[in-house]
């Protein structure tokens, strides 16, 4: 992938990316951080697809200017926890404190968004490990392993292994949600796909889901704005 600059105001970077399974030159902007993704077939040439790119520029700034603007992590800064928004606060001792407005980190500020972060990841953890237990044992089935990452494309997997895998942001949603993820994936652990049977048994184990569903879609991409280091970039 290279890195290309267009000229215009204000310029335009744009990362090129050859694909043998391309079919056309198309262009892509990340909902979660603007960026923008020329995707060009073998056998096309850079001159072409760039002079595509460009243009395209019009509607390329107008979806750049949709994408939510980056918020990094530190004293003062409000952020959701568990769907409620919470301001950073100094803390004291050794623990950071969840509060109803409030989550208090303890430590020198250059460390305050990387000790959320950790704390946000560890209460993640607890809350779907207890949430897939209690759709798991509706079901009578049991996944092999559960990780968390910082996925942009998806909120949860599960693989073929009955490992599952989910996105630690989803402790910043409202708890309805977080547990409809978990529903939705664990339902895979029977249905390997997503036909109307698949749907059926989220519906069962769950209930209805429209509502979570369309929570995510309106606002799932917000969560990733919250930037907890200067290196932290989604999966």
């Amino acid at each position: 992938m290279t890195q290309h600059i267009l000229s215009g105001e204000p310029p335009l970077t744009v990362f090129l990316r050859k694909s043998a399974r391309a079919r056309r030159i198309s262009l892509r902007v990340s909902r979660l951080d603007g960026k923008v993704t020329l995707t060009v077939p073998n056998g096309v040439s850079e001159r072409e697809a760039l002079a595509f790119a460009q243009e395209k520029q019009s509607w390329l700034r107008a979806q750049q200017d949709k994408s939510p603007t980056s918020v990094i992590v530190c004293p003062g800064t409000a952020l959701p926890v568990a769907g409620r928004m919470r301001t950073i606060v100094p803390g004291k001792g050794r623990r950071v404190v969840l509060g109803d407005d409030t989550l208090a980190v303890p430590g020198t500020e250059p460390r305050i968004g990387a000790r959320a972060q950790g704390f946000l990841k560890e209460l993640a953890r607890h809350r779907l490990c207890e949430a897939v237990e209690h759709y798991e044992q509706t079901l009578g089935r049991a996944h092999s392993r559960l990780t968390l990452r910082d996925t942009r494309s998806r909120w949860g997997s599960c693989s073929s292994a009955k490992a599952l895998m989910f996105s630690w942001r989803l402790i910043m949603a409202p708890p309805a949600v977080l547990d409809y993820v978990a529903a939705h994936e664990v339902a895979h652990l029977v249905e390997m796909n997503h036909a109307p049977a698949f749907w059926t048994l989220v519906e069962r184990i769950h209930g209805p889901y429209d509502a979570q569903r369309r929570w995510l879609r309106d606002h799932g991409q917000d969560l990733h704005k919250y930037r907890f280091t200067q290196t932290d970039k989604p999966d």
